[in-house]
């Protein structure tokens, strides 16, 4: 039963990103009140419950001797949530530096670094609906919802950077990348401890794909609205 609903959620995933191109309201300048409110929905999902997750995880591995591989490191979650953080970083300095060029379009190459980039993004949310170790199935829901309204975010920033190469091939990629994380987990099976570097790599990943649309003034980001997004998803996550 379980894997069926796990399913339904990938599903739903993929079509968030197939759809979002048919989200014409998402594209004003200034940036829409609705995807301030999706990154501040982001935030507080990284912040309420990834983090603290991150902590458990932490203190597990630090009781295992597994952790002696890593025995140089103080804090191995946070620094593998560093190192997708800045990843994702580099990235899209590439991808921007690429943008000055002729009508600011990227190359080719830099397409398919973005794209394999979020390919392995997206893979993991859909392999972490399988092995997220989600206690209830409001967990879930809210994995599913803080993340479905991150990729609305993360396609908007992914079209605006390639154009309608994105919607010709990315978001047809991204949409199958979800599906395929999910059948990966269903097929395989890993340890506690990679489950817990997978999460703190996610984790890395959101803050910085919500930073970097929200914070360039060229967004006009509002302001009210990714703090009613973080302030008032923060409130459910203490609720449930």
């Amino acid at each position: 039963m379980y894997s069926f609903l796990s399913f339904i959620l990938a599903l739903g995933f993929a079509v968030v990103h197939f759809t979002s191109k048919y989200m014409k309201f998402l594209t004003y300048i200034p940036r829409s009140g609705l995807l301030s409110v999706a990154s501040g929905i982001s935030v507080a999902y990284v912040f309420v419950h990834i983090l603290p997750e991150l902590k458990e995880h932490q203190e597990n591995i630090e009781g295992t001797g597994m952790s002696e591989f890593f025995r140089y490191l103080d804090s191995h979650v946070y620094i593998f949530a560093m190192f997708g953080l800045c990843t994702f970083y580099g990235i899209e300095k590439a991808v921007k530096h690429s943008q000055k060029g002729v009508k600011g379009e990227t190359s080719a190459g830099l397409f398919l670094l973005h794209m394999s980039a979020f390919f392995l993004y997206n893979m993991l949310i859909g392999y972490l609906l399988i092995h997220g170790e989600f206690e209830s199935m409001k967990e879930w829901l809210m994995y599913f919802i803080a993340l479905a309204v991150h990729f609305i975010s993360n396609d908007h920033g992914l079209r605006q950077s390639h154009k309608r190469v994105y919607d010709q091939y990315g978001r047809w990629v991204l949409s199958l990348s979800v599906l395929y994380g999910w059948l990966i987990g269903i097929l395989t099976e890993v340890s506690d401890m990679i489950i817990a570097f997978l999460f703190s790599v996610l984790a890395g990943g959101v803050i910085l794909n919500v930073l970097k649309e929200e914070l360039p003034e060229g967004r006009e980001s509002n302001f009210g609205a990714f703090i009613a997004g973080a302030a008032g998803y923060t409130i459910i996550l203490m609720l449930i």
